[in-house]
């Protein structure tokens, strides 16, 4: 799954951004690798926007770490 959505970051983006909350949870377990192939401000701005809109899913620590791979 991390190889599919790691060729391109567009199609990614687009794909989570039609995700429901069930298929995103389950995606959420590799975002931080998606994040560390990605290298893309552009990603973890589309996963804040996703972790607003299902607040339920509570994935700030998933979304932070994932961001740390690209700070370093």
């Amino acid at each position: 799954m991390t190889v599919l959505l790691t060729q391109n970051e567009d199609e990614t983006i687009d794909y989570l951004n039609e995700c429901n909350e069930d298929d995103l949870y389950y995606i959420s377990e590799i975002f931080e690798d998606i994040s560390e192939q990605l290298q893309s401000e552009r990603f973890i701005t589309c996963l804040r926007n996703l972790d607003k809109k299902f607040p339920k899913l509570d994935m700030t620590k998933d979304i932070d770490i994932a961001e740390s791979y690209i700070e370093n």
